[in-house]
C-alpha cells in the first residue's frame, strides 16, 4: 500500500454509515509503545470498521481530523465511506502484515493486498515517529496536511472533482464525436448521450463528481457546447468549467457558469 492512503480512493459510489464506532476516543490512537506493524494493522482495520477518526488519528491526517467540527465531519463522511471500501477491496480482512523494517524515526511495513484481479501480492506502507508515536504517512505530506489544516480534506475532494470534471468533459467530447459520425454530422443533449452509452447515467447527478454537467446543442444539431458547475461552491468544487469543440476552459466565478467569451465574475 502507498506510503500515504490517496484521496484518489474516496471518489467511487458509497454507502450510508452508522456513526457508531466512527466517533469513538482516540487515546487508542496515541500509544508510543505500538509498533509500525501494529499501527498499520490498526490504522486499516480502523478504516475496514468505518472507525475514521480513530485511524486517521493514526496517520499524518491526524490533525486534520481533529479540526472539524461535527457538521464537518458529516459533510466528508461520504468520502471516507468511499475510503473504506476502497480499502476493503484490496486489504485482507485479516490484515496480513509479512514484515516491517526500521531506520532509526522512519519505518517501513510490507502488507498483503489484493490486486484488481484479486491476486495476492505484497506493498509497502511507510511510517514516521511523531512525538514518540508510529504514524502512517511521510514528512514531507504531514506539513501539507499540517499547514491546510480542517481544510485538507475539503481541498483535496475539491481538487480531485476537479480532475474528474475535466476527465468527463474530454468523455463528453469524444461522445459528440463518435455521436456525429453515426448521426450524418449532427450533435446530442445530454440525454441523448447517455441513452446512447456514450457517458454515464451518474452524470444525471452530483454525486460522483460534485457538479452539474448540461449540454446546449443549436437548433439545427450542427454545433455544441457543455458546462459544468460545483453542486457545492467552496465544498464540491470551486471551478466553472465550459466546453466546445475547440477545447476546455475554466475559471473560479463563485460557483456561476462560464460562458463562452467567459463572464465577468
Amino acid at each position: 500500500m502507498i506510503s500515504v492512503i490517496s484521496w484518489r480512493l474516496l471518489l467511487p459510489s458509497i454507502l450510508l454509515l452508522s456513526l457508531v464506532g466512527s466517533l469513538a476516543p482516540l487515546s487508542f490512537a496515541q500509544n508510543p509503545q505500538r509498533s509500525p506493524a501494529e499501527t498499520v494493522r490498526q490504522f486499516y482495520q480502523g478504516l475496514r470498521e468505518k472507525r475514521f477518526k480513530e485511524a486517521f488519528a493514526m496517520s499524518i491526517y491526524k490533525s486534520a481530523i481533529e479540526g472539524l467540527s461535527e457538521q464537518e465531519y458529516m459533510d466528508l463522511l461520504p468520502d471516507f465511506e468511499k475510503m473504506a471500501i476502497a480499502v476493503t477491496e484490496r486489504v485482507t480482512e485479516k490484515v496480513d502484515v509479512t514484515g516491517e523494517q526500521i531506520s532509526g524515526e522512519l519505518a517501513t511495513v510490507f502488507l498483503k493486498v489484493l490486486d484488481s484481479d484479486g491476486k495476492e501480492k505484497v506493498e509497502p506502507t511507510g511510517l514516521i515517529k511523531v512525538d514518540g508515536a508510529w504514524i502512517v504517512g511521510d514528512h514531507e505530506n504531514l506539513q501539507l496536511v499540517k499547514k491546510a489544516g480542517k481544510r485538507f480534506f475539503f481541498d483535496a475532494r475539491i481538487d480531485a472533482h476537479h480532475s474528474d470534471v475535466q476527465d468527463m468533459l474530454t468523455r463528453i467530447s469524444l461522445a459528440q464525436v463518435i455521436y456525429s459520425q453515426q448521426n450524418a454530422g449532427e450533435f446530442a443533449d445530454l440525454p441523448t448521450l447517455i441513452s446512447a452509452g456514450l457517458v454515464p447515467k451518474d452524470i444525471e447527478g452530483t454525486d460522483s463528481t460534485g457538479y452539474r454537467f448540461h449540454i446546449t446543442v443549436s437548433a439545427d444539431r450542427k454545433s455544441w457546447s457543455a458546462g459544468a458547475e460545483p453542486a457545492q461552491y467552496g465544498r464540491s468544487g470551486k471551478l466553472s468549467f465550459y466546453l466546445d469543440p475547440s477545447g476546455v476552459r475554466s475559471g473560479d466565478f463563485g460557483g456561476k457558469p462560464l460562458t463562452s467569451p467567459p463572464a465577468v465574475p
